[in-house]
């Protein structure tokens, strides 16, 4: 794997456990949701997975068609590190596609299958980032429905960034639902 993809890889490896011990650490709460039409920290957990599992796809679809990436040029980058700035501002929201939407299971798997589905996608990427050729480093791979297409480093980015941006959410669901039980004793 190229060095800079394992960088990548392994700082989503440390935000993803994060985020999963701080779910966990709810305990019976993390499918408690804080307010009506909030998501719970579990359901949080299930939009990462199925947005993950979808952006594999995406790229072992397009890695099939390799000959076709276009090159990534200025535009593409600014693109990119505006949807980096985007996700990092505090309390930004976003809605989630129609097509991630239709994806997502409308039953909630428990947290440890939900977990253990999440480490069977990680292990595919890394296998995929493994495989990646080095002369497509600097190819479109990925299609970000906001900023368009992404190569393989900008949506390693991205995907470090989505999960940050769900841990400031998973850590306000956290101190709500906390503050509702604390109440209710």
């Amino acid at each position: 794997m190229n060095n800079r993809l394992h960088l990548r890889l392994e700082h989503l490896e440390r935000a993803t456990t994060h985020l999963l011990a701080s779910v966990e650490a709810l305990g019976e709460r993390a499918t408690q949701s804080p307010g009506p039409g909030q998501w719970s920290a579990a359901q949080v957990v299930q939009h990462l997975l199925v947005s993950e599992t979808g952006i594999g796809q995406y790229m072992e679809k397009k890695l099939h068609e390799a000959e076709k990436l276009q090159h990534s040029g200025f535009k593409a980058f600014l693109k990119s590190r505006l949807l980096r700035l985007a996700l990092r501002l505090p309390f930004t929201r976003f809605k989630v596609p129609k097509y991630l939407e239709q994806l997502t299971p409308t039953e909630l798997p428990p947290l440890p299958e939900l977990k253990a589905q999440w480490e069977a996608t990680r292990r595919h990427l890394e296998h995929l980032l493994n495989e990646y050729p080095g002369n497509l480093l600097s190819r479109a791979i990925f299609k970000h429905p906001r900023s368009g297409m992404l190569t393989i480093h900008q949506t390693l980015d991205f995907m470090l960034d989505h999960v940050l941006h769900h841990q400031k959410q998973v850590e306000r669901i956290a101190a709500k639902v906390g503050a509702e039980s604390k109440q209710e004793k």
